[in-house]
């Protein structure tokens, strides 16, 4: 019989340090085209991972350098990811810098919490 080992979870809330802001691009009521003005949909508290320095050269080729996974705790309901959306990042490493959702999914090892892939917006 295998003994029983205590694994502790891959992410924990203690982690989630990094406030961020999803909002999507919203039309102009006037005459003119564009879709500059925000609407908030959802402020959390975030863990980001960039591309790990082993799967840099595989990123490049990808081309999915600028890629990072925001881990998210589940917001059971009251906001849904989607791939119309965007996030900021409020911290000054990433100031100015908007990224395009691509992938929104659950943490198949954690259900408390949601796996966010996004790419900086050109």
């Amino acid at each position: 019989m295998r003994e029983y080992e205590y694994k502790p979870p891959r992410v924990h809330s203690g982690e989630l340090r990094t406030p961020v802001i999803f909002y999507e691009y919203v039309a102009y009521d006037g005459p003119e085209p564009g879709t500059e003005k925000k609407q908030l949909l959802f402020n959390s508290w975030a863990k980001i991972d960039e591309v790990w320095l082993r799967d840099a050269e595989l990123a490049k080729s990808n081309g999915t350098l600028s890629d990072i996974t925001i881990i998210i705790r589940d917001p059971q309901g009251d906001y849904i990811p989607t791939n119309k959306h965007y996030v900021e990042i409020d911290a000054p490493e990433y100031r100015d810098k908007h990224y395009n959702i691509k992938e929104a999914q659950p943490d198949m090892q954690n259900k408390d919490f949601i796996n966010v892939i996004a790419e900086l917006r050109s």
